[in-house]
C-alpha cells in the first residue's frame, strides 16, 4: 500500500491541486494530513474542503487550533486583525472540525510502528527542528497523553516545513514539509543554493504493508512539486500579509528567522555558526 502523507497547506490552493493531481498519477492508496491547513494563505476554506474530502487522516496544528478559538488573547492590533481575516474566510462548521481533530495517528507498516503528529508527540506547539540535540530528536518517539504508551520506530511530523530523515537509535525520523509554505531555516548567504530547490510542494510516500505488524520491505519517498508561485500569489490580493507571504513563498525563507534564533539557543545551539 501506497500512503501520501502532507502537512501544513496554509491556505495555498495552488500547491494543494498540484499535490493532489500527482498523489492520483501515482495511484496513491490513502492520504493522511499532519495539520496547518490554513492561515498564511487566503484560500483556507478551499484547502480545507479539500482536506476534508481526499483525506482518511487529519491531525491537528497549531495554526487549525489556536484561530478556531472564540476567545482569542489578542497582544496587538497585528493580531486581532490577523484572527479577523483568518475568522472571515472560514465557517463556523470549520472551526468545529479543527478544534475536534485529534493529535496524534500511530498504525504499524512493514513491523514498524509510525506515530503521526504535527509537532511534538504532547504538543501540537512545540519545536524540535532539523538541527537540535540528540535528547530533544528522540524524545519524538517517546509517548504522550495523545498517543500510546509505546515508544514508537518512526516518527512523522510537519511544523518546521522542512523535509529531512534521520536516523539515531535504530530509529527513524522524517519530517514531510509543507505543501504550502516550503521552508529553510538553515541559511546563509555565501552558502545558499538555488531558491528553488526549496519552494516546491512537498509531500511524503510510504510504501509498505500497512496494518502489518511482521518486518517486510518499507520505504520512503520524499516528492519536491513545482507550482504556479506567481498564480496563487496574484490570487492573494486581500491577503493582509502579502509582503511577507510572498516573500516566503519565492524565497523559501522564514519570515520570523529571530524565533528559530531564540528557539536554538535555548538549546545551546548558536544559529550563526551553522
Amino acid at each position: 500500500m501506497k500512503i501520501a502523507v502532507i502537512s501544513d497547506i496554509h491556505g495555498n490552493l495552488e500547491a494543494m491541486n498540484r499535490v493532489l493531481e500527482d498523489i492520483k498519477k501515482r495511484n496513491i492508496d490513502k492520504i493522511f494530513c499532519l495539520g496547518d491547513i490554513i492561515l498564511k494563505g487566503t484560500h483556507m476554506k478551499e484547502c480545507l474542503d479539500l482536506v476534508r474530502k481526499n483525506c482518511e487522516i487529519v491531525i491537528q496544528g497549531n495554526c487549525d487550533e489556536v484561530f478556531s478559538h472564540d476567545n482569542f488573547n489578542f497582544q496587538n492590533n497585528l493580531e486581532r486583525k490577523k484572527y479577523e481575516w483568518v475568522r472571515s474566510k472560514l465557517e463556523k462548521d470549520d472551526f468545529d472540525y479543527l478544534l475536534n481533530l485529534p493529535k496524534s495517528y500511530e498504525f504499524y507498516m512493514s513491523g514498524r510502528l509510525i506515530r503521526l503528529f504535527h509537532a511534538t508527540p504532547g504538543d501540537i506547539y512545540g519545536y524540535v527542528g532539523n538541527i537540535d540535540k540528540l535528547d530533544n530528536l528522540y524524545s519524538l518517539f517517546l509517548p504522550s497523553k495523545y498517543t500510546s504508551n509505546k515508544i514508537c520506530d518512526v516518527v512523522i511530523y510537519g511544523h518546521i516545513h522542512t523535509q529531512y530523515m534521520q536516523k539515531i537509535y535504530n530509529r527513524t525520523i522524517i519530517n514531510v514539509g509543507s505543501v504550502g509554505n516550503s521552508l529553510d531555516v538553515i541559511r546563509n548567504s555565501e552558502k545558499d543554493g538555488n531558491n528553488k530547490n526549496t519552494t516546491c510542494a512537498d509531500y511524503l510516500v510510504i510504501n509498505g504493508k500497512y496494518n502489518f505488524k511482521d518486518y517486510a520491505d518499507l520505504s520512503f519517498e520524499f516528492i519536491n512539486l513545482e507550482y504556479d508561485i506567481d498564480k496563487e500569489l496574484n490570487s492573494n490580493t486581500d491577503n493582509f500579509e502579502f509582503e511577507s507571504y510572498s516573500h516566503e513563498l519565492k524565497c523559501g525563507k522564514y519570515r520570523d528567522i529571530a524565533k528559530v534564533k531564540e528557539s536554538l539557543k535555548k538549546r545551546d545551539i548558536d544559529y550563526n555558526k551553522i
